[in-house]
């Protein structure tokens, strides 16, 4: 059954394997989750791609009053604010994602 879902997915798009679920993930995502994993943590990753990230980890993304947005994967939940005005994700909002995405299995 994990063969048949591999063959779904193009060649070029990189495998992650959570629990028996099969992510795929491009060049850019496996960047970002390289970045967001990086020691010292950095703060010039911008947001859009770590959301980006979340969906290729098969989070749902819900959109909040003001600039929250609520992440959600398998019964556990996440609550962040977007960065404004600037589009780069300050360093608590890194780490929070890198707990998060932790928590549901999606390691470098």
């Amino acid at each position: 059954m994990v063969s048949a879902q591999v063959e779904l997915y193009p060649k070029e798009l990189d495998m992650v394997a959570k629990s028996a679920i099969i992510l795929p993930m491009n060049r850019s995502h496996r960047k970002t989750l390289a970045a967001v994993f990086a020691n010292p943590i950095s703060g010039n990753i911008e947001w859009r791609r770590i959301e980006a990230l979340f969906k290729a980890a098969g989070c749902e993304v819900i959109e909040g009053s003001g600039s929250r947005v609520t992440i959600l994967h398998t019964g556990r939940k996440a609550t962040f604010h977007r960065p404004h005005p600037g589009k780069d994700a300050l360093r608590y909002q890194i780490r929070a994602a890198r707990e998060f995405l932790e928590k549901i299995g999606v390691t470098p």
